[in-house]
């Protein structure tokens, strides 16, 4: 099974240059969007030290941000009861939306608690988000539905 850090290197890239994504942001790394997560004075220094950005520095910093969202979505019983599979599609759509935008998705929470997946994958498919990731989307959202890892 893949890891959810492989899944969230095959959906958002690894760059080791500063780039602009498709919505305008100055990013880096693994989907590191400066703007709204912008670097720590350590991480400053240690890409000082480093004399820029390499892929262990841009692996780290996803390690840091899984960790991070894994704790914010732990306060939820409707995350905690999902299997590894389902967590991995909210973990990878909190790395990309934010935990303020995947709590938008009322419904399809609602029906992950009610352990409804066929319910959540339809809602997450009735988004304008689904339309902007395209392949991404599609794929967790089959995860969503069947509880299978992709290939």
């Amino acid at each position: 099974m893949p890891s959810i850090k492989d899944q969230l290197i095959l959906h958002e890239g690894l760059e080791i240059e500063l780039y602009k994504c498709p919505a305008g942001h100055w990013t880096i790394g693994v989907g590191r969007n400066l703007e709204a997560d912008p670097l720590s004075q350590e991480e400053v220094l240690e890409l000082l030290k480093e004399q820029g950005v390499t892929k262990e520095i841009a692996i780290k910093w996803l390690d840091k941000k899984i960790d991070e969202i894994t704790d914010q979505l732990e306060q939820y019983d409707w995350y905690c009861s999902l299997d590894d599979i389902r967590k991995k599609v909210i973990i990878d759509m909190t790395f990309n939306l934010g935990l303020d935008g995947l709590i938008l998705f009322e419904n399809m929470i609602t029906a992950l608690k009610e352990e409804d997946f066929k319910k959540a994958a339809e809602e997450m498919k009735d988004s304008q988000w689904y339309h902007q990731v395209k392949i991404r989307g599609k794929r967790l959202v089959k995860m969503m539905r069947t509880g299978e890892d992709y290939q």
